[in-house]
């Protein structure tokens, strides 16, 4: 058997991967691109747009740049879905819409995870990682753009949906059992922008841990980051959230009890189960 130096270990690993592996129980060798799998997902283009491990300014700039690119994949998916989630709504197909919503919620859920794997990128680095970026800013993201957009068009849909069915958005909220797809379908929306605020929470962190978050710190656009701080809580679907605050400033304490006080047994509204 070969001997590896212990320290010679990880460039001998680095060399072989370079080369096409050999998979026992299929008794072929992976790698070269001609594979049916290969073919379809396009390894061979897609492992090729990284840049190359012997031009990385730092090891973690393949990390950097891998990060980035998924997330763009991943957003082209969440457009996909919101487009369709468009016409489940404009279709009056509420079940259809639900099945979108949730994939859009689940997908914008990964992004912000995603996100983290760069938590222990260190300022040190990442302002060698910064020197190459020209002045690349997250605004000019092509899939961060097009959300945005596809949000503001899915946003109009289930108003009008809420419309054709005599309702308000005040209405679905103040009597949901009366509403009880268009509520849930509500909900989901909202699902969505604290997934989708959360993730630029996640962004926001990421800055104050690689530049720090101050006026006189500026991103490469130019913007301060301290900026970041109105953007990241600046919802999607803003009537979603303002409904809450109109239900709000109509409360009432009248029809509750006291604390401590006896109360009489509740009775539901005809339908709904009461426990014993």
């Amino acid at each position: 058997m070969n001997q590896v130096c212990p320290r010679n270990e990880a460039a001998t690993l680095r060399r072989a991967l370079e080369e096409p592996i050999y998979n026992k129980s299929l008794r072929r060798e992976v790698g070269r691109g001609e594979l049916d799998y290969e073919v379809y997902v396009r390894t061979r283009e897609l492992l090729a747009l990284q840049i190359p491990l012997d031009e990385l300014v730092v090891p973690d700039e393949l990390l950097f740049l891998v990060m980035h690119q998924t997330q763009e994949l991943w957003l082209k998916c969440a457009v996909f879905e919101a487009t369709n989630l468009v016409e489940h709504l404009n279709g009056d197909l509420p079940f259809e819409a639900m099945g979108s919503l949730d994939r859009v919620v689940h997908i914008t859920q990964i992004l912000r995870d995603q996100i983290r794997v760069l938590g222990r990128l260190s300022p040190s680095q990442f302002q060698i990682i910064r020197r190459s970026l020209g002045n690349g800013s997250g605004l000019e993201s092509p899939g961060y753009n097009q959300l945005l957009a596809a949000a503001e068009i899915a946003e109009g849909a289930l108003g009008r949906l809420i419309a054709r069915r005599g309702a308000t958005l005040l209405d679905v909220y103040q009597n949901p059992e009366d509403h009880a797809d268009l509520h849930r379908i509500a909900e989901r929306f909202v699902d969505w922008d604290s997934a989708h605020q959360t993730w630029l929470v996640e962004h926001f962190m990421l800055v104050r841990r690689t530049m720090g978050i101050d006026k006189t710190v500026r991103a490469l656009d130019g913007f301060p980051t301290m900026a970041l701080g109105a953007r990241m809580t600046k919802p999607l679907f803003a009537e979603l959230w303002n409904v809450r605050v109109e239900m709000t400033q109509a409360w009432s304490r009248e029809g509750g009890f006291a604390p401590g006080e006896q109360r009489c047994p509740y009775t539901a509204p005809a339908g709904q189960f009461v426990g014993a």
